[in-house]
Protein backbone atom coordinates (compact mmCIF):
# COMPACT_ATOMS: atom_id res chain seq x y z
CA UNK A 1 0.00 0.00 0.00
CA UNK A 2 1.50 3.25 -1.24
CA UNK A 3 1.90 6.18 1.89
CA UNK A 4 1.25 9.43 0.79
CA UNK A 5 4.57 11.66 2.02
CA UNK A 6 4.33 14.26 -0.76
CA UNK A 7 1.98 17.09 -2.73
CA UNK A 8 3.28 18.42 -5.51
CA UNK A 9 1.45 21.90 -6.80
CA UNK A 10 1.27 23.60 -9.45
CA UNK A 11 1.20 27.46 -9.15
CA UNK A 12 -0.97 29.77 -11.82
CA UNK A 13 -4.52 28.50 -11.45
CA UNK A 14 -4.39 26.29 -8.83
CA UNK A 15 -2.85 28.01 -5.96
CA UNK A 16 -4.74 31.04 -7.38
CA UNK A 17 -6.55 32.95 -9.87
CA UNK A 18 -2.97 33.97 -11.53
CA UNK A 19 -3.79 34.28 -15.21
CA UNK A 20 -7.04 36.37 -14.59
CA UNK A 21 -6.04 38.72 -11.51
CA UNK A 22 -2.25 38.58 -12.58
CA UNK A 23 -0.49 37.67 -15.81
CA UNK A 24 -3.15 38.20 -18.34
CA UNK A 25 -3.10 42.34 -17.10
CA UNK A 26 0.63 42.49 -16.61
CA UNK A 27 0.92 41.03 -19.98
CA UNK A 28 -1.19 44.04 -21.81
CA UNK A 29 0.24 46.80 -19.06
CA UNK A 30 4.22 45.36 -20.45
CA UNK A 31 2.59 45.78 -24.28
CA UNK A 32 1.38 49.38 -23.35
CA UNK A 33 4.76 50.19 -22.12
CA UNK A 34 6.81 49.04 -25.19
CA UNK A 35 4.00 51.16 -27.03
CA UNK A 36 2.18 48.33 -28.65
CA UNK A 37 -1.39 47.91 -29.12
CA UNK A 38 -1.49 44.27 -28.73
CA UNK A 39 -4.48 43.72 -26.03
CA UNK A 40 -4.81 39.81 -25.04
CA UNK A 41 -8.71 40.21 -23.94
CA UNK A 42 -9.84 37.75 -21.91
CA UNK A 43 -10.87 35.14 -24.64
CA UNK A 44 -7.38 35.53 -26.90
CA UNK A 45 -5.60 34.67 -23.41
CA UNK A 46 -7.35 31.56 -22.71
CA UNK A 47 -6.37 30.14 -26.25
CA UNK A 48 -2.83 31.05 -25.52
CA UNK A 49 -3.20 29.33 -22.41
CA UNK A 50 -2.48 26.55 -24.94
CA UNK A 51 1.04 27.24 -25.07
CA UNK A 52 3.12 26.82 -21.78
CA UNK A 53 5.07 29.35 -20.27
CA UNK A 54 4.89 33.20 -20.87
CA UNK A 55 7.83 33.50 -23.54
CA UNK A 56 6.80 31.09 -25.53
CA UNK A 57 3.25 32.71 -24.94
CA UNK A 58 4.73 35.92 -26.86
CA UNK A 59 6.12 34.28 -29.23
CA UNK A 60 3.18 32.09 -30.04
CA UNK A 61 1.06 35.31 -30.29
CA UNK A 62 3.48 37.07 -32.83
CA UNK A 63 4.07 33.77 -35.12
CA UNK A 64 0.17 33.42 -35.09
CA UNK A 65 -1.38 36.93 -35.22
CA UNK A 66 1.75 39.61 -36.03
CA UNK A 67 2.71 38.55 -39.38
CA UNK A 68 3.82 42.02 -40.09
CA UNK A 69 5.46 42.30 -36.94
CA UNK A 70 8.67 44.64 -36.71
CA UNK A 71 11.02 45.16 -33.52
CA UNK A 72 11.94 48.26 -32.31
CA UNK A 73 14.77 50.24 -33.32
CA UNK A 74 16.63 49.21 -30.38
CA UNK A 75 16.57 45.82 -30.89
CA UNK A 76 17.55 43.20 -33.42
CA UNK A 77 16.84 40.31 -31.83
CA UNK A 78 13.19 39.11 -31.58
CA UNK A 79 14.18 36.85 -28.41
CA UNK A 80 15.53 39.45 -26.61
CA UNK A 81 12.66 41.53 -27.36
CA UNK A 82 10.40 39.00 -25.87
CA UNK A 83 12.59 38.32 -22.36
CA UNK A 84 12.27 42.88 -21.99
CA UNK A 85 8.54 42.18 -22.34
CA UNK A 86 8.55 38.86 -20.27
CA UNK A 87 10.62 40.79 -17.62
CA UNK A 88 8.29 43.87 -18.09
CA UNK A 89 5.40 41.86 -17.52
CA UNK A 90 6.58 40.35 -14.28
CA UNK A 91 7.55 43.20 -12.50
CA UNK A 92 3.79 44.56 -13.30
CA UNK A 93 2.94 40.79 -11.71
CA UNK A 94 5.04 41.37 -8.45
CA UNK A 95 3.51 44.69 -7.98
CA UNK A 96 0.25 43.20 -8.09
CA UNK A 97 1.23 40.29 -5.54
CA UNK A 98 2.28 42.97 -3.47
CA UNK A 99 -1.03 44.81 -3.80
CA UNK A 100 -3.46 41.72 -2.47
CA UNK A 101 -4.61 41.39 -5.86
CA UNK A 102 -4.05 37.95 -6.23
CA UNK A 103 -5.82 35.92 -3.77
CA UNK A 104 -5.26 32.05 -3.37
CA UNK A 105 -7.77 30.04 -4.10
CA UNK A 106 -10.44 28.46 -1.78
CA UNK A 107 -8.98 26.01 0.55
CA UNK A 108 -4.79 26.58 -0.49
CA UNK A 109 -3.59 27.84 2.40
CA UNK A 110 -5.34 25.66 4.68
CA UNK A 111 -4.53 22.06 3.20
CA UNK A 112 -0.78 23.40 2.98
CA UNK A 113 -1.33 23.89 7.01
CA UNK A 114 -2.81 21.03 7.36
CA UNK A 115 0.09 18.78 4.89
CA UNK A 116 3.12 21.14 7.36
CA UNK A 117 0.88 20.18 10.68
CA UNK A 118 0.95 16.26 9.32
CA UNK A 119 4.01 16.02 8.30
CA UNK A 120 3.42 15.65 4.47
CA UNK A 121 6.04 17.12 2.24
CA UNK A 122 5.49 20.17 -0.06
CA UNK A 123 6.66 20.84 -3.69
CA UNK A 124 6.32 23.10 -6.50
CA UNK A 125 6.18 22.01 -10.15
CA UNK A 126 5.06 25.09 -12.44
CA UNK A 127 6.36 26.51 -15.32
CA UNK A 128 5.78 29.74 -14.12
CA UNK A 129 9.32 31.94 -13.32
CA UNK A 130 10.79 31.49 -9.59
CA UNK A 131 10.32 35.49 -9.29
CA UNK A 132 6.35 35.04 -9.75
CA UNK A 133 6.24 31.78 -6.95
CA UNK A 134 8.11 33.91 -4.48
CA UNK A 135 5.87 37.25 -5.49
CA UNK A 136 2.96 35.32 -4.82
CA UNK A 137 3.78 33.07 -1.71
CA UNK A 138 5.10 35.85 0.11
CA UNK A 139 2.71 38.15 -0.41
CA UNK A 140 -0.39 35.38 0.66
CA UNK A 141 1.34 33.01 2.95
CA UNK A 142 3.70 35.39 4.41
CA UNK A 143 7.75 36.24 4.37
CA UNK A 144 8.74 32.40 5.37
CA UNK A 145 6.24 30.91 3.19
CA UNK A 146 9.06 30.06 0.37
CA UNK A 147 10.24 27.53 3.23
CA UNK A 148 7.49 25.52 3.45
CA UNK A 149 8.31 24.08 -0.12
CA UNK A 150 10.70 21.68 -0.17
CA UNK A 151 11.47 21.79 -3.93
CA UNK A 152 10.46 24.50 -6.06
CA UNK A 153 10.98 23.42 -9.49
CA UNK A 154 10.02 26.32 -11.74
CA UNK A 155 10.30 27.94 -15.03
CA UNK A 156 13.45 27.25 -17.07
CA UNK A 157 15.00 24.73 -15.15
CA UNK A 158 14.08 22.15 -17.41
CA UNK A 159 14.42 21.39 -20.91
CA UNK A 160 10.90 21.19 -21.89
CA UNK A 161 7.99 22.60 -20.19
CA UNK A 162 4.66 21.14 -19.60
CA UNK A 163 3.08 18.90 -21.38
CA UNK A 164 6.39 17.59 -20.98
CA UNK A 165 6.78 15.77 -17.89
CA UNK A 166 10.20 17.28 -17.17
CA UNK A 167 8.89 19.69 -14.39
CA UNK A 168 7.58 16.76 -12.47
CA UNK A 169 10.68 14.51 -12.88
CA UNK A 170 12.60 17.08 -11.33
CA UNK A 171 10.68 17.54 -8.36
CA UNK A 172 10.42 13.80 -8.00
CA UNK A 173 14.53 13.80 -8.60
CA UNK A 174 14.86 16.32 -5.75
CA UNK A 175 12.56 15.23 -3.12
CA UNK A 176 13.87 11.74 -3.71
CA UNK A 177 10.39 10.31 -4.02
CA UNK A 178 8.53 7.34 -6.22
CA UNK A 179 5.71 8.57 -7.79
CA UNK A 180 3.65 6.10 -6.10
CA UNK A 181 3.98 8.35 -2.65
CA UNK A 182 2.96 11.46 -3.59
CA UNK A 183 -0.02 13.32 -5.70
CA UNK A 184 0.20 16.48 -8.32
CA UNK A 185 -2.53 19.00 -8.11
CA UNK A 186 -3.00 20.61 -11.43
CA UNK A 187 -5.54 23.03 -13.62
CA UNK A 188 -4.78 22.67 -16.94
CA UNK A 189 -4.81 19.39 -19.28
CA UNK A 190 -1.36 20.36 -20.40
CA UNK A 191 -0.57 20.53 -16.71
CA UNK A 192 -2.16 16.71 -16.34
CA UNK A 193 -0.11 15.15 -19.25
CA UNK A 194 2.86 16.33 -18.04
CA UNK A 195 2.28 15.04 -14.21
CA UNK A 196 0.93 11.85 -15.53
CA UNK A 197 3.59 11.21 -17.85
CA UNK A 198 5.76 11.66 -15.05
CA UNK A 199 3.47 8.33 -12.88
CA UNK A 200 1.73 10.86 -10.73
CA UNK A 201 -2.41 10.73 -9.99
CA UNK A 202 -3.15 14.03 -10.50
CA UNK A 203 -6.12 16.29 -8.69
CA UNK A 204 -7.00 19.05 -10.82
CA UNK A 205 -8.84 21.99 -9.92
CA UNK A 206 -10.59 23.77 -12.68
CA UNK A 207 -11.74 27.09 -12.97
CA UNK A 208 -12.84 29.43 -15.97
CA UNK A 209 -10.06 28.84 -18.42
CA UNK A 210 -9.72 25.25 -18.17
CA UNK A 211 -13.08 23.89 -17.20
CA UNK A 212 -14.07 22.49 -20.84
CA UNK A 213 -10.59 20.69 -21.29
CA UNK A 214 -10.37 16.79 -21.09
CA UNK A 215 -9.35 15.71 -17.87
CA UNK A 216 -10.32 12.15 -18.77
CA UNK A 217 -7.07 10.79 -16.85
CA UNK A 218 -7.44 12.78 -13.76
CA UNK A 219 -7.73 11.05 -10.16
CA UNK A 220 -10.01 13.16 -9.05
CA UNK A 221 -11.66 16.80 -10.48
CA UNK A 222 -12.98 19.16 -8.38
CA UNK A 223 -14.39 23.45 -8.72
CA UNK A 224 -11.34 23.69 -6.00
CA UNK A 225 -10.02 22.80 -2.98
CA UNK A 226 -12.77 23.82 -0.69
CA UNK A 227 -13.71 24.49 2.91
CA UNK A 228 -15.87 22.88 6.10
CA UNK A 229 -18.63 25.69 5.06
CA UNK A 230 -17.68 26.23 1.64
CA UNK A 231 -18.20 22.84 -0.19
CA UNK A 232 -16.48 21.87 -3.09
CA UNK A 233 -18.32 20.60 -6.53
CA UNK A 234 -17.27 17.50 -7.70
CA UNK A 235 -16.61 16.75 -11.24
CA UNK A 236 -15.68 13.56 -11.53
CA UNK A 237 -13.54 10.38 -9.10
CA UNK A 238 -13.86 9.27 -6.52
CA UNK A 239 -14.22 11.66 -3.35
CA UNK A 240 -16.32 9.58 -0.60
CA UNK A 241 -18.20 11.91 1.74
CA UNK A 242 -15.71 14.23 1.43
CA UNK A 243 -16.51 17.70 0.56
CA UNK A 244 -13.33 19.40 1.20
CA UNK A 245 -9.83 18.56 0.29
CA UNK A 246 -7.60 17.52 3.27
CA UNK A 247 -5.22 15.52 4.05
CA UNK A 248 -7.48 11.64 4.97
CA UNK A 249 -9.09 12.28 1.13
CA UNK A 250 -5.37 12.43 0.04
CA UNK A 251 -3.91 9.33 1.50
CA UNK A 252 -7.33 8.15 0.46
CA UNK A 253 -6.59 8.76 -3.47
CA UNK A 254 -2.45 7.81 -3.13
CA UNK A 255 -3.70 4.23 -1.70
CA UNK A 256 -6.70 3.57 -4.49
Amino acid sequence: MAQLKALIFDVDGTLAETERDGHRPAFNQAFADAGLDWHWSAERYGELLEVSGGKERIRAFVQQSQPNFVLPSDFTDLDAFIRHLHATKTSYYKQYAAAGKIPLRPGVERLLNEAKAKGVRLAIATTTTPANVQALLENTLGPNSLDWFEVIAAGDMVPHKKPAPDIFEYALAHLKLSPENCLAFEDTNNGLLSATQAGLKTIITVNDYTRQQDFSDATLVISDFGEPDAPFHLISGPAGTANYFDIALAQALCTA
